[in-house]
């Protein structure tokens, strides 16, 4: 049941549990978050800074249904109130979604208030076989890895992964529909849903009709690693670009160690494709990791490398249509000072170099633009001797490993 975490996809088994449980009229219920706050600055002509805030806090809730499980969440973001300032909060080389009907470029948008409403319903057909339905009027598809608010190698780090767009971008979409068999070892899924990216008014529900499908396989052949491969296809993916079809392919892996003295060490490594309109194809790939030494001191990186169009950086002529290799290093330190009750507060600093090629060195002042941010960081605290301080993971949940297990 650990493997569980953001909307169907699987994080591994040996993944540690945090947050607050009870059990009321049959009902397991589990609260947990993972809320930051901080000074972002980020060098250069597009550049700038901020005070922002950014997470996620959620409820699930999930009980016994005939010979099924049962189970139903809730997940809000602050973001739109807390780094909602000029359409989200700056970050060199990102891109992605809108703002006052113009594409966003070097600012993250603020994620939607309801990342996630979703019942999911999951039935042992025996001790080897089971399925699994999830409906949402706002969750997440059967495509692309765990979302990077949610890993656990990403648990440190307040800021968005520059590969967003590239792999897990459609954890929030307005509309999902999901059906999956499984085993207690792998899981093939498939999912109806709308593929259009939300609107820049973030505390609303943009539905509309589900034109979008995804296939995924996932696979966890030991308690530590968690793979998935996948696939998307989106006819209608952008606000601006209506008539632009999206197809995505990923592959990531995931694993998660236990470390001697509280600590744990988790890493994730993803590949992502776009093949959108007449843009043609791009890439991007990250490697991350989060080493929580003693439950204390904490150790976090991220590298990526992403194909970026001027389309996309928003660049003038002749630059609109070239394709750029971009690249971006980041590492920091988080400093856990707790628990205190259900909650664990830290401390934090992260530093990040980035890298464009020389055609994009007047537009960023530099080939190497950096940014920085200090953070206070608010986790749900342990579960007890099973939970690593730092992971913000979903303890209970109704994926089907549970009832198969029973």
């Amino acid at each position: 049941m650990s493997r569980s975490v953001s909307g169907t996809a699987w994080q591994p088994d040996a993944t540690p549990h945090a947050g607050v449980h009870a059990s009321v009229g049959g009902w397991d219920l589990m609260f947990h978050g993972l809320l930051f706050g901080g000074y972002d600055w980020q060098e250069g002509p597009r550049g700038g800074d901020a005070i922002l805030g950014t997470g996620w806090l959620m409820l699930m809730a999930d009980r016994e249904l005939g010979a099924g499980r049962f189970g139903a969440r809730v997940m809000l973001s602050p973001e739109p109130f807390t780094a909602q300032r000029d359409g989200g909060y700056p970050l060199l080389l990102q891109t992605g979604e809108t703002y006052q009907g113009e594409r966003l470029r070097d600012r993250q948008h603020p994620h939607d208030l309801f990342m996630e409403m979703a019942l999911t319903y999951t039935h042992a057909l025996s001790e080897d076989w089971g399925f699994q339905l999830y409906a949402a009027p706002s969750g997440e598809p059967a495509l692309g890895p765990v979302a990077f608010p949610h890993r656990m190698s990403a648990s440190s780090d307040p800021l968005a992964a520059l590969s967003h767009h590239w792999q897990d971008s459609s954890h929030i979409a307005f509309g999902v529909l999901t059906a999956g068999l499984l085993t207690p070892t792998a899981k093939l899924e498939a999912s109806w849903f709308n593929g259009r990216e939300p609107d820049e008014h973030r505390r609303d529900f943009d539905l509309r009709r589900l034109d979008s499908y995804s296939v995924r396989l996932s696979v966890n052949p030991n308690p530590r690693v968690s793979a998935q491969v996948s696939y998307g296809f989106m006819p209608s993916h952008d606000v601006l670009h209506t008539d632009e079809p999206l197809h995505r392919l990923t592959a990531s892996a995931m694993y998660h160690q236990p470390l001697s003295g509280g600590g744990s060490w988790a890493t994730t490594a993803v590949f992502g494709r776009n093949v959108e309109g007449e843009h043609g194809a791009t890439n991007a790939f990250l490697l991350e990791s989060n080493l929580d030494l003693d439950g204390r001191n904490v150790l976090f990186g991220r590298t990526e490398y992403i194909q970026k169009t001027g389309h996309d950086l928003v660049l003038s002529e002749p630059f609109e249509e070239q394709t750029f290799g971009v690249a971006t290093l980041a590492l920091g330190y988080l400093r856990n000072l707790g628990p205190l009750g259900p909650v664990l507060p830290g401390v934090g600093v992260r530093a990040a170099v980035n890298f464009v090629p020389e055609a994009l060195q007047p537009t960023y002042g530099s080939r190497t633009p950096v940014g920085g941010m200090v953070f206070l960081r608010l986790s749900a605290a342990p579960l007890g001797h099973e939970g690593h301080a730092g992971h913000e993971g979903h303890g209970r949940s109704s994926d089907a490993h549970g009832p198969m297990a029973r």
